[in-house]
């Protein structure tokens, strides 16, 4: 399997560790379509992110996307509800970032978006290392990612998007099966 071959590849992470960056510019490289896992997520609202979508539908959704876009690259995490899609993947990548940097990032994102970063939202964002609160934490992250079907590219730390991009291409390139963690 090469980039070529490639499908589908979940880029997923931390908020504020840069997935939908990375996904669109992926997205660029590959010729492929860029999808939100917050689309399929979230019921359209305004403001949005409001109300969740039916946990039955989600996958289903995203998964017909999917199909019928043929290549796509999905930025966000599915863990939780998106069981049926995880063999679908031919590639995860796992971006980590130290938490200052994610608040940081985070805090900018919303208020260019919405005016002011909603204080329960960092404070959800805060625990991630920890994993206190429910959805994503760190430590579910890691045992999820342990049980992928497919490889999984674990890339920590603050790097260039056109670095990011050129690791997983390279990844993408040496990409064969059985799975593994690199």
């Amino acid at each position: 399997m090469t980039k070529e071959t490639t499908r589908h590849i979940l880029v997923t992470g931390a908020a504020g560790t840069g997935t939908t960056t990375l996904a669109d510019a992926l997205g660029k490289a590959l010729s492929a379509t860029h999808l939100e896992a917050d689309d399929y997520l979230w019921l359209p609202s305004d403001p949005p992110y409001q109300h969740l979508a039916d946990k039955t539908q989600r996958g289903a959704r995203l998964r017909q996307a999917m199909h019928a876009h043929g290549r796509t690259v999905v930025a966000g995490s599915i863990m939780g509800w998106g069981q049926p899609l995880e063999s679908e993947f031919d590639l995860v990548v796992f971006l980590y970032l130290p938490a200052e940097l994610r608040l940081a990032r985070l805090e900018h994102r919303e208020a260019k978006r919405f005016g002011q970063a909603r204080p329960e939202f960092l404070a959800w964002a805060a625990q991630y290392d920890e994993g206190d609160a429910p959805g994503r934490s760190l430590a579910r992250h890691q045992h999820w990612l342990s049980a992928l079907p497919c490889t999984v590219l674990m890339l920590e730390g603050d790097m260039s998007v056109a670095d990011r991009v050129r690791r997983v291409l390279s990844t993408l390139d040496g990409l064969k099966r059985p799975p593994s963690v690199t």
